[in-house]
Formats: C-alpha cells, sequence, structure tokens
C-alpha cells in the first residue's frame, strides 16, 4: 500500500508519542496533530487494515514491523530537514514546518544526498 501524506503523519504521530510516553491512544494521537477523534478512528481503521498499526483491546496502540519501518523514516527525514534548515537561517519553527511538508514529497536519491551533505560527507 502507497502511503498518503496524512498516514504517514499518524505513523509518525505513533511513532514520537511512543517514545516519549510509552502508551499511545487514540486521543493522544489527535491531541499531537490537532485533528478530530473521529478523524484518528477513521485514519488508525485504514492503518489497521493495510497492517501498519495494531490496537490493543484497552486501545493502546502499537506499530507493526512495517509501520515502524515508515515512521522511522519519516521522522528520520524530518529531523534532518529540520536541522538543515536551521543550519541555512531558517527559524525553528519554520524549518519544523516546512520539513513537515518536505519530508513526504522528497525523493529518496534527494534525500540521501542532503544527507550526505548534512554529515559532511560526499
Amino acid at each position: 500500500m502507497d502511503l498518503r501524506e496524512s498516514g504517514e503523519n499518524y505513523l509518525e504521530a505513533i511513532l514520537v508519542l511512543q517514545q516519549r510516553t510509552g502508551v499511545v491512544h487514540s486521543i493522544d494521537v489527535a491531541n499531537y496533530l490537532d485533528v478530530t477523534k473521529p478523524s484518528v478512528s477513521r485514519a488508525m481503521s485504514i492503518l489497521k487494515e493495510a497492517d501498519y498499526i495494531w490496537m490493543e483491546k484497552g486501545g493502546q496502540l502499537h506499530l507493526t514491523d512495517a509501520g515502524k519501518k515508515i515512521a522511522e523514516g519519516i521522522y528520520e527525514r524530518h529531523r534532518l530537514l529540520t536541522e538543515y534548515l536551521m543550519q541555512l537561517g531558517v527559524d525553528e519553527q519554520t524549518a519544523a514546518s516546512d520539513a513537515c511538508r518536505i519530508e513526504h514529497v522528497i525523493s529518496e536519491e534527494s534525500f540521501q544526498k542532503i544527507k550526505e551533505h548534512a554529515s559532511g560527507k560526499k
């Protein structure tokens, strides 16, 4: 399944929240992304059907291996692009906002080149 930007954002949110608190519920994702609980519920159904997440009976959300791989990739892009833009002189809020949009559309080749350049490798 080819995820859209919103699906990637939901997976990334679950990953970030798991790292911060260890336990993630739909309401946490709604608050983190500033979206409605029905929007999260719909997204979780789609992600569950695609086997990117699974839910405990109590509503706790977990990433599957496939979901975690995607989330970690998106989060890596987000962090690196934010840092890179800030190094170029962009303020933190703008850099994070722009990185959030860029992370979904940049090609793997371009991202790897930026990653190499940012680390000083060629």
